[in-house]
């Protein structure tokens, strides 16, 4: 852990990462209109998945075998250095492909730069660290599109390519089946101690700039069917709606959730987001939070930047946190 001396990229934001999300509640109130409101003719292909369930990704058929995954994702600065956001915010966007099922293809970036107020040396080293982590994906990255904005933006537009016969789609959840977690939680309180404090935590950027390529394959093969990545809405909020969308309940096992080393102390310490404490606001009248306290619920609320994968099923190396249930009076169980 060491102090960052460069120009400081989260002082030019209100909010950092995924946690400057559009709280989960609002956001259903804003698109929950637009599903299937408008009819299409002639479709160039079939709509497999869309708004529906509120999956990671846009999945259209194309022809027998084949399909297209095609998502976006940006945000504001979430670490001060601008090649690590840059590493971060690619590896969040390309993150919705592989929680499908999907591999990505080609990608293009989206960026919104003050550019009178922070150099534009610093925008090709957001751009550097994107383009270094779609190479590490075998993505190609063509272009895209800048806008002269007041608060740095980044992130991608991506497509890819899937099997339309196993896609892992977050409303395929059985009961008895159990819930698996690639990557430990705790990203947001230590995003926001950095931003708060300077303090650099590697083990966070590590967490973040790795790819989930791996245990999406890995999770193919297991013949997984239902997963979703855990981002801005946190591990229960992403867990909500892959359980409201299959239509069963969940259990987790509070002390089998893992957490980055420091994180328990940055939620000690007050770096919680308002986004983080949204989360729970909003999950919390459909869960039983009983049997944890205040903080281990803002834990599991914890609004995650290019978070893992939360698996329906079990792949090496990823701890078991809990089980799908029959639905129950709650969504969600926390023991």
């Amino acid at each position: 852990m060491t102090l960052t001396t460069a120009k400081r990229l989260t002082q030019y934001a209100h909010g950092g990462g995924c946690a400057c999300k559009i709280p989960p509640g609002e956001l259903e109130g804003i698109v929950g209109d637009l599903i299937g409101s408008v009819p299409i003719t002639d479709p160039a292909g079939e709509l497999l998945v869309g708004l529906d369930d509120g999956d990671d990704a846009a999945v259209v058929a194309i022809q027998d075998g084949l399909a297209t995954v095609l998502t976006t994702d940006f945000f504001t600065p979430v670490v001060d250095d601008p090649f690590d956001w840059g590493r971060i915010a690619a590896a969040n966007a390309l993150s919705d492909v592989y929680a499908m099922g999907g591999r990505p293809v080609v990608a293009v970036n989206l960026l919104g730069w003050p550019r009178d107020v922070l150099p534009l040396e610093l925008a090709a080293e957001v751009l550097r660290g994107g383009l270094t982590v779609a190479h590490e994906a075998g993505c190609h990255l063509a272009g895209g599109h800048s806008v002269d904005d007041p608060e740095p933006k980044y992130g991608l537009a991506v497509t890819g390519l899937a099997d339309p016969d196993r896609l892992m789609r977050n409303n395929a959840g059985r009961a008895g089946l159990p819930l698996s977690l690639t990557k430990p939680l705790g990203l947001g309180v230590l995003n926001n101690r950095h931003k708060s404090t300077g303090e650099v935590f590697q083990q966070a950027i590590d967490t973040m700039t790795a790819l989930n390529r791996d245990a999406s394959r890995a999770a193919l093969e297991a013949g997984v069917e239902c997963a979703t990545d855990v981002t801005g809405f946190g591990l229960l909020g992403h867990l909500y709606k892959l359980v409201r969308a299959s239509g069963v309940s969940a259990v987790i096992d509070a002390a089998a959730v893992p957490y980055l080393d420091g994180a328990r102390d940055a939620l000690r310490d007050g770096f919680v987001s308002g986004g983080t404490r949204r989360n729970l606001d909003w999950v919390a009248p459909h869960s039983d939070l009983g049997g944890i306290d205040g903080d281990e619920a803002l834990l599991l609320a914890d609004a995650q930047t290019s978070g893992g994968l939360l698996i329906v099923g079990e792949i090496p190396g990823a701890p078991v946190i809990g089980e799908l249930v029959p639905k129950g009076d709650y969504a969600i169980s926390v023991r």
